[in-house]
């Protein structure tokens, strides 16, 4: 039994060996199991530890700002989130079909929440996602034209499924940042999802940038096709306390 240990171990199927000890330790509890049903336990266990370990790798790749999930949403009508448009979302059709989805609400309505919520929802699906403030992004990539590893960035930024763009138009464009973008969004472009999340309504994001021309280009990859999610209501980070009870 010791050496059907090593070796399960040396083959990397820690998980089963654990589940295999355990089985010995309790046999009565397995003892009325046929060989197949107790194969099929230890099976059962690596495929499950493997499924979590390939998550725990998805999550610390995609460095989600908040730790959020899909359960922990909430849908009041003053927030102008209406379950009916998250339950596709949840179930991965944007990713499907390669579509973009733009959240757009005043400061702290929850749009960064929803936006790590959906990354956490792809993870669980077995998908690569990145989160940047865009901000930072395009700092890097700015970097990269210096150092050479701008093209090295963006192979890296087309390859994932879904990439989540918080703090869009923060700070406005400038210089070569609407160019940089445009080639991230061009590369990107019906061949994966990208998650933007801005405090400006679309209808005002053209006029953050001082090319027309690459404006109109990164804009209509943007937008095409995209689902839209306008939150509303006031501040979730503001908390009143209403008789005993906490109001969001």
């Amino acid at each position: 039994m010791d050496s059907l240990l090593i070796q399960l171990r040396q083959l990397k199927l820690a998980a089963m060996a654990s589940a295999l000890e355990q089985q010995r330790l309790a046999p009565h509890t397995y003892a009325e199991l046929s060989f197949d049903e107790r194969l099929g336990l230890l099976v059962e266990q690596e495929h499950l530890a493997r499924d979590n370990t390939r998550l725990q790798r998805l999550r610390k790749l995609a460095n989600l700002r908040l730790k959020a999930t899909p359960e922990g949403l909430r849908y009041p009508a003053k927030r102008g989130l209406r379950a009916e448009q998250i339950t596709p979302l949840m179930q991965g059709h944007h990713l499907t079909y390669h579509q973009n989805i733009l959240i757009t609400g005043p400061t702290g309505s929850g749009k960064t929440y929803l936006a790590c919520a959906l990354g956490e929802q792809a993870c669980r699906q077995n998908k690569r996602v990145l989160y940047y403030r865009l901000g930072r992004l395009l700092e890097s990539l700015k970097m990269g034209h210096a150092d050479g590893s701008y093209l090295k960035q963006l192979v890296q930024l087309q390859k994932v499924d879904m990439l989540i763009l918080d703090d869009w138009g923060l700070e406005g464009f400038k210089g070569k940042q609407v160019s940089d973008l445009l080639d991230v969004i061009e590369d990107r472009y019906e061949q994966s999802s990208t998650i933007i999340v801005s405090q400006l309504p679309v209808s005002e994001w053209y006029g953050l940038m001082d090319n027309p021309t690459v404006a109109d280009a990164l804009l209509d990859r943007v937008i095409h096709n995209a689902h839209r999610l306008e939150l509303t209501g006031e501040s979730q980070r503001k908390k009143t306390l209403v008789q005993g009870e906490e109001v969001g």
